[in-house]
C-alpha cells in the first residue's frame, strides 16, 4: 500500500528511484511516468518515490484570485498512484519561501540528502526549481557529481494532441468532452462533493435530485450541460444524469451542480458522494415552462440508460 509522507517524516534511503511534480490529473503522459518510475524500481528492487507539491505551484508563484483550477485533489491524487503502485508519495508544502530555492539546492539538499536517490526519473518537459531553471540537463548533471542515474520519459501523444493537464482541464471546462478527457486521463473524470440541501425543485417535478458542493473549491467543473453519469453513495454505485449550470427555466443567476440518481430514494444530506462521469447529452436549455422541461428530462433519462448500459 502507497503511503503519503510529509518531508519532515521521510527516512531517508539511497535506494530509491524518484520522480517529480504536481500530476494534476495523473492523466495518461503522468501515468506513463509512473510506470517508469515503478519499473525501474522493481528492477533496483528499490523503494518507488514521488515527491508532488500542495498548494500547486502556480497559486503561490502567480497566484489569481481564484487559484487554478485543479483535475484532482490531493487525497484523489494519492489514491491513483497507490492503484498504479508507487511505494511513497511524498508531499511538500509549497510555499514563497520554497519557491526561492535554487534547482540544484533542491536536488542536493531534498532529493538527494534528505529522501535518498539512485535514479531520477523525469519527463522529457520538466522544470523546477527557482524561474524554472532546472531542466533535464540539470539531473544529469547533478547525477554524475552525486551519484544517480537518471531516465526521461518521451511526450504521450494521442492523434496530434501532447496530452497535458492544461489541455485536459480545456476539455473539461471549455468543451465539456468528457469521453475525450476520459481518454486523456486514463480514466473517467471525478468529482467528490457534499450533498447540500437544495430547493428540491427536482424532486416537485419527479425528478429528486442531490445537489452537489464540490470538496475542493478550486476542482475543474466541465462545461454547463447535462451528463450521464455514475454516482458512488456508500460505497455502492448507481447510474443517474447530472445538471451543471444556471436554470434559466427558472431564472437562477447561481451556478449549480446537481444529479438526479437512478432508482434511488434514500435521504443523503451531508453525505460526501462521487461522481464520475461518463458522457455529454446536450447543453443547458431554457424551455417554455415545466410540462416542457419535465418532457425534456424524460429524454435525458432515457439517453443516459442507453449510454450507460
Amino acid at each position: 500500500m502507497g503511503k503519503l509522507i510529509e518531508l519532515k517524516n521521510i527516512e531517508r534511503n539511497p535506494n530509491t528511484v524518484v520522480t517529480v511534480g504536481t500530476f494534476d490529473g495523473v492523466h495518461i503522459g503522468h501515468r506513463k511516468l509512473m510506470e517508469t518510475v515503478v519499473e525501474k524500481a522493481n528492477e533496483r528492487n528499490a523503494r518507488s518515490l514521488v515527491v508532488t507539491f500542495d498548494p500547486h505551484p502556480r497559486e503561490i508563484i502567480n497566484p489569481g484570485e481564484d487559484g487554478i483550477k485543479m483535475l484532482t485533489t490531493l487525497k484523489e491524487r494519492c489514491e491513483i498512484l497507490e492503484d498504479l503502485g508507487i511505494d511513497v508519495l511524498l508531499v511538500i508544502p509549497f510555499d514563497r519561501d520554497f519557491s526561492l530555492l535554487s534547482s540544484e539546492e533542491f536536488v542536493r539538499d531534498i532529493i538527494h540528502k534528505k529522501i535518498g536517490v539512485s535514479e531520477f526519473v523525469i519527463g522529457y518537459d520538466h522544470h523546477f526549481g527557482k524561474d524554472r531553471e532546472g531542466t533535464i540537463d540539470t539531473i544529469k548533471k547533478l547525477g554524475q557529481k552525486l551519484g544517480f542515474d537518471s531516465y526521461v520519459v518521451s511526450k504521450q501523444e494521442m492523434g496530434d494532441v501532447t496530452i497535458s493537464s492544461t489541455v485536459t482541464r480545456k476539455t473539461l471546462a471549455v468543451e465539456g468532452n468528457v469521453k475525450k478527457a476520459a481518454e486523456y486521463l486514463g480514466r473517467e473524470y471525478l468529482l467528490n462533493g457534499i450533498v447540500m440541501h437544495g430547493d428540491e425543485r427536482g424532486r416537485k417535478i419527479g425528478y429528486p435530485t442531490a445537489n452537489l458542493k464540490p470538496e475542493h473549491k478550486n476542482k475543474v467543473i466541465p462545461k454547463n450541460g447535462v451528463y450521464a453519469v455514475k454516482v458512488r453513495v456508500a460505497g455502492e454505485w448507481s447510474g443517474g444524469m447530472m445538471n451543471i449550470g444556471l436554470r434559466p427555466t427558472f431564472g437562477e443567476d447561481e451556478r449549480t451542480i446537481e444529479v438526479n440518481i437512478f432508482d434511488f430514494d434514500e435521504e443523503i444530506y451531508g453525505d460526501t458522494i462521487q461522481v464520475r462521469f461518463i458522457d455529454r447529452i446536450r447543453d443547458e436549455q431554457k424551455f417554455e415552462g415545466i410540462e416542457a422541461l419535465k418532457q425534456q428530462l424524460k429524454k435525458d433519462k432515457q439517453s443516459s440508460r442507453k449510454i450507460l448500459g
